[in-house]
């Protein structure tokens, strides 16, 4: 009797320890009671009685990445490349999660596969290359709205990698070296330009400046001769006063008159005709002299 008690206490304690079931964040256990639905337990303690009561499935709530096999497309204008994508999606419903289909996963692969064909069968292969995010968009909005019923969110959808055949790469790959090289061409003919310009411009500046130089120089050429010329003008007179205001004698008049000789003797003219008498001379420059200096006393 004593062990059979034992055993009924060791039964119930197990039996106790197996009903005793905690939840971890982030997950969502779908319980049945005698096969049928009976609750979705969230994070947290709950108990339940085995046998009766049978968690069927375990959800994580957690957003999740599914990332699929290339897939062979074929675009509008008759193009075959393989496209991939990857796929972010969370369970907001662990009961449609657990009955809305067998293999979720696979469901959303096969899918996203007839969408991702659809899509890029109506694009020409230049759109499909320059279109990435037109089509994230759409297979996103298709996928979404198809697996609600299934109790899954379809956050966004990312295509990774677009292959064209090869034959394909490397035309594209001497368009876009003819094209670059074009470019290259075309920035060299700018450049050419642009120097030949800027040293034109150099040189007719250059120009400007040497003109307005020169024209500064005989500026300033000119009124210095000119006052080079109003200097020794204002000597002369200057000269002629000093001798006027000093009286200057008979003898001194006819050294001058000698003087003017002499320098007219070193022009061009090569007859000097002299008075017979230079005293007359001395005498007619004294009178002069005389008159001019009476003048000024008046």
């Amino acid at each position: 009797m004593q062990y059979v008690l034992i055993a009924l206490l060791v039964l119930i304690i197990i039996v106790i320890a197996r009903g005793i079931c905690i939840v971890p964040q982030a997950n969502a256990w779908v319980v049945e009671y005698l096969g049928k639905y009976h609750a979705t337990w969230q994070a947290g303690l709950h108990i339940r009685i085995p046998i009766l009561y049978k968690v069927i499935k375990k959800v994580s709530l957690k957003e999740q990445v599914a990332d699929f096999e290339p897939q062979p497309v074929i675009t509008k204008d008759n193009v075959t490349m393989m496209v991939d994508s990857v796929v972010f999606f969370y369970i907001f419903d662990a009961k449609l999660f657990a009955y809305g289909v067998e293999r979720p996963i696979a469901a959303i692969e096969n899918l996203s596969a007839t969408t991702l064909r659809n899509i890029i069968g109506s694009m020409t292969l230049d759109e499909t290359l320059t279109s990435r995010d037109d089509i994230n968009s759409r297979i996103t909005a298709i996928l979404d709205d198809a697996t609600d019923k299934w109790g899954i969110k379809v956050s966004r959808v990312e295509v990774k990698n677009i292959d064209p055949p090869r034959s394909i790469q490397d035309a594209m790959e001497k368009q876009m070296k003819a094209e670059r090289e074009k470019r290259e061409a075309i920035l060299t003919a700018e450049g050419k330009k642009q120097s030949a310009i800027t040293l034109a411009e150099g040189e007719k500046e250059a120009a400007i400046l040497r003109a307005e130089a020169a024209k500064q120089q005989k500026i300033r050429e000119a009124e210095g001769e000119a006052e080079a010329l109003l200097a020794v003008q204002r000597a002369r007179a200057e000269a002629i006063k000093l001798i006027n205001e000093a009286a200057p004698s008979k003898e001194y008049l006819a050294l001058k008159s000698f003087e003017t000789a002499e320098s007219m003797a070193n022009g061009q003219a090569t007859k000097i005709i002299v008075p017979s008498d230079i005293s007359n001379l001395a005498g007619t420059i004294a009178a002069v002299s005389g008159a001019v200096s009476g003048k000024e006393d008046k």
